[in-house]
């Protein structure tokens, strides 16, 4: 008999409406990439042809979130989209209270306000940018208790998210359950490769946390995403819908902060939920004084309905396997074209693993901002740096913290771009990983104080 003839993957929906792209010169991208200061987060949008930078408020909604907009009711108190909201947080995560905010990073500065105090230690799953900034900004300081695989590109484990149970109990050994405000627990880890924690692993992270006494704090960005993996990797959890396991991993945890312009489809929004009343009762009293009344947080009405929306749309399987599946089919077809990347290939982008896409410069000539701009330069495929430059200056020394993982982040918006800009995007990375050994280092020329990675400036080394 012959073998079952092989059938093609389409994306879950059709499309309604379009955006132009504009196709540029080598000439223009030149002259682009020049007065951004060889940085992609300061290029125009209307510069680049595929933009990767992020999947933060990129995604395209749909149909019924944009019936939702027309449905927002603005008045400054009790919205009932507010409510809606509320609904939909405590059916979809099961978290008790629900504190809007305009966006994720807002989430985290009020529970920063809230729980930390200096001196304080707060462990997590692998740092993110404005997560730690926020952490130090009150005072504490972030410990990294993730599993060693984590930060090996190489390193084929399928849960390269989970916490290294030894490290963590060798943090509160060292510094006291009392000087631990919350663990910090990420879902599909960003600067680990978007690599999800296993269900496994969060529970027993959770009984280690409640027989010390510690709040576990989950930043549930992309939970839907990681709950997709943990149904196609973790034994036992096969049969389990990707609803059924988001809503376990938020129950191993005491609340979250959300950016929801990622999995909940938006393009702007986000909130902090706790379970604590005297916690929620802090933190709605802190969002009127930085964000604005309780019952809206810095969003309007309409954009606090069409995230209820996305929130359901965001454990819908058909969709979340379509998302995931889009970003490994970029994945594999670097990896016959022999590009190093980091694998498991990710939920939210490929990460480029720019070490060993250009051995022959150091660290601290940044060697993955080298590689975005080289990137722009060859398609007008707009990229972001995962490196030593968003990794920053060790606060204690000045120096460059020179993170093990120096990578280019590819990073897909949500049914915005078909499998052919995926096509695109492959063969010019990988007319650059063919030319890599002309690629230069850049030096810094302007350098922000904090979160430099959006706005610090370079110049190509002489």
């Amino acid at each position: 008999m012959s073998e079952p003839r092989r059938r093609s993957w389409a994306e879950p929906y059709k499309i309604k409406m379009v955006e132009p792209l504009k196709m540029t010169t080598r000439e223009e991208r030149e002259r682009a990439i020049r007065e951004a200061g060889y940085n992609t987060f300061l290029l125009k949008s209307e510069d680049v042809y595929i933009d990767l930078l992020t999947d933060s408020g990129t995604s395209a909604m749909s149909d019924r979130q944009w019936a939702g907009m027309m449905l927002g009711d603005e008045a400054y108190a009790g919205s009932r989209n507010f409510y809606h909201l509320e609904a939909a947080v405590r059916e979809i995560y099961g978290y008790k209270h629900l504190v809007p905010t305009h966006q994720g990073r807002a989430a985290e500065h009020i529970l920063s306000k809230i729980l930390i105090k200096p001196g304080d230690v707060v462990p997590g799953n692998m740092y993110f940018t404005t997560t730690r900034l926020h952490q130090e900004l009150a005072g504490g300081t972030f410990v990294d208790v993730i599993i060693d695989e984590a930060h090996d590109p190489a390193s084929e484990h399928p849960f390269k998210g989970d916490v290294d149970l030894a490290k963590l109990q060798a943090v509160i050994a060292e510094h006291g359950a009392a000087k631990i405000p919350y663990v910090c627990i990420a879902t599909a880890v960003n600067m680990a490769g978007g690599q999800p924690i296993s269900l496994a692993n969060l529970r027993a992270v959770r009984a280690l946390c409640e027989a010390h006494g510690i709040r576990i704090i989950h930043d549930a960005t992309r939970v839907a995403e990681n709950a997709y993996f943990i149904k196609e990797r973790e034994p036992g959890c096969a049969g389990m819908s990707v609803a059924a396991i988001v809503r376990a991993l938020c129950d191993l945890s005491d609340g979250c902060t959300m950016s929801a312009k990622k999995d909940a489809l938006v393009n702007i929004g986000g909130f902090l939920a706790l379970n604590d009343d005297d916690l929620f009762d802090a933190a709605r009293n802190l969002v009127v004084v930085y964000e604005g009344l309780h019952t809206y947080g810095g969003m309007a009405g309409r954009d606090m309905e069409a995230v209820a929306i996305g929130l359901h749309e965001s454990v819908q399987y058909d969709h979340i396997r379509a998302r995931v599946g889009q970003v490994k089919y970029l994945g594999e077809k670097l990896q016959k074209y022999g590009v190093p990347i980091v694998v498991p290939i990710g939920s939210h982008g490929v990460f480029l693993d720019a070490k060993a896409f250009l051995p022959h410069l150091d660290q601290d000539v940044y060697p993955a901002q080298a590689l975005a701009a080289e990137l722009y330069l060859d398609s007008g495929l707009r990229a972001m740096e995962r490196g030593n430059v968003s990794s920053g200056r060790d606060p204690k020394t000045g120096l460059n913290r020179r993170p093990r993982l120096e990578l280019v982040r590819l990073t897909i918006p949500r049914r915005v771009y078909t499998q052919a800009h995926m096509d695109v995007v492959a063969e010019s990375v990988a007319e650059v990983y063919d030319r890599r050994d002309a690629i230069q280092g850049l030096t810094m020329v302007y350098e922000p104080p904090q979160l430099r990675f959006f706005q610090a400036r370079f110049e190509p080394l002489a």
